[in-house]
């Protein structure tokens, strides 16, 4: 097994990582942050290194449901988007989740206007955590390339048959360059089979798609979608042990905790931010602190198992997030899985980074120092804004 070291940034990584999986169609609608992925996609079809039909359409909405037609005749399929793009596509996101329709789509997390911004968040895609597409957040470009490639063969498993948005944290991720291992493309076609799918229009067995339901069968169809969702993890888990085994990076869990066995304070962390994080969690270890990290690597299927095991006196989320008027919604997650499990550790929201605000190791400090005072029995508001620049 060889891998070739590049020097990629978050974008060029997903871009490198779909050439791999030889998808039959790309729709392009170019958006910043995730041009990039889309050009280098395009410089690659120009090239002959890659060998699909590409479409540069005129808007997200034509994007996603030409994919959709695409996927209906049974070809593997890709697409990229971000912020006010994803938003624009949302109609088309429920049509191709309840038409069973395995796209993958790259989703660079941008904030939403207004006040119109370009930089990162990740209000976008948490806003559609109900449109019935798997949700997987990538760290850094290593894992962007990585979930890419596990993407398709998760989306497409018979059990699954549903669509993948993997997201990507604008700039800091999609624009930062990073030593990125590449497998060889011999290899992936031996990890991800050529796709297949009894879902297609077909002349010689026809098939009914894309139709209209009544009242006496339509709960019937969202809770087979539902079921399938949960199967998901099932997949997730299975895939993930594969990929280790072929290319030697675990992937085995919907999370991925660091140093919680004994910690009394755990941090939930969603997408890049956990890198620094992990470093936090290492300088407070070596000052006698009992802290953890748990990243949460897919938010839908939601990983309520993996929450719910973890065991602290407190724990925070820290989220590019505002659910207005309550909370963060991975916040609400967190805490739906923790009380289903019946368990009730005092929880604290931070919500930090909306329209890209830096998050630093000194606000991260301070967010520990928070659940710390928390731990030691001080009252603490549930939800904290980091870095607040107005008073409250």
């Amino acid at each position: 097994m060889l891998q070739e070291k590049e020097f990629l940034s978050g974008n060029e990584a997903v871009a490198a990582g779909v050439k791999l999986c030889r998808p039959h169609v790309i729709a392009a609608y170019p958006i910043t942050p995730q041009t990039v992925v889309v050009e280098r996609l395009s410089e690659m079809v120009e090239s002959g290194l890659l060998k699909c039909e590409y479409l540069h359409v005129e808007s997200e909405y034509s994007a996603m449901s030409a994919l959709i037609g695409a996927s209906a005749v049974g070809a593997r399929t890709f697409t990229a988007t971000s912020s006010q793009g994803l938003l624009y596509m949302a109609e088309c996101l429920h049509y191709a989740s309840g038409g069973r329709f395995p796209i993958v789509m790259m989703n660079a997390n941008r904030s939403i206007a207004l006040p119109w911004n370009i930089y990162g968040d990740q209000r976008d895609s948490l806003s559609l955590l109900d449109c019935g597409w798997i949700q997987a957040y990538a760290e850094d470009a290593q894992e962007s390339l990585d979930l890419v490639i596990q993407a398709f063969k998760i989306a497409e498993d018979k059990r699954v048959s549903t669509p993948f948005m993997i997201n990507l944290d604008g700039f800091v991720l999609t624009h930062t360059y990073e030593s990125v291992l590449v497998p060889r493309q011999e290899d992936v076609d031996a990890f991800l089979p050529k796709f297949s799918t009894t879902n297609k229009m077909d002349l010689e067995n026809p098939t009914n798609m894309g139709f209209s339901s009544t009242p006496n069968n339509n709960m019937e169809f969202k809770y087979i979608q539902h079921k399938a969702m949960l199967n998901t993890k099932e997949v997730i888990k299975e895939v993930g042990l594969e990929f280790e085994k072929a290319f030697k990076r675990d992937y085995g869990d919907l999370t991925d905790t660091y140093k919680t066995k004994d910690a009394d304070i755990i941090l939930i962390t969603l997408g890049s931010i956990t890198s620094t994080v992990r470093v936090v969690v290492d300088e407070l270890r070596n000052e006698g602190w009992k802290v953890g990290l748990c990243k949460i690597r897919y938010m839908r299927p939601f990983p309520d198992e993996e929450i719910s095991s973890l065991n602290a006196k407190v724990i925070g989320v820290l989220e590019k997030d505002i659910s207005f008027g309550y909370e963060g919604t991975v916040f609400t997650n967190v805490n739906s899985a923790l009380i289903r499990a019946r368990k009730n550790p005092q929880t604290i929201n931070f919500i930090a980074g909306l329209g890209g605000r830096s998050i630093t190791k000194y606000d991260i400090h301070g967010i520990f120092n928070t659940l710390k005072k928390a731990k030691n029995g001080e009252k603490i508001e549930q939800v904290q804004f980091v870095n607040l620049k107005v008073s409250t």
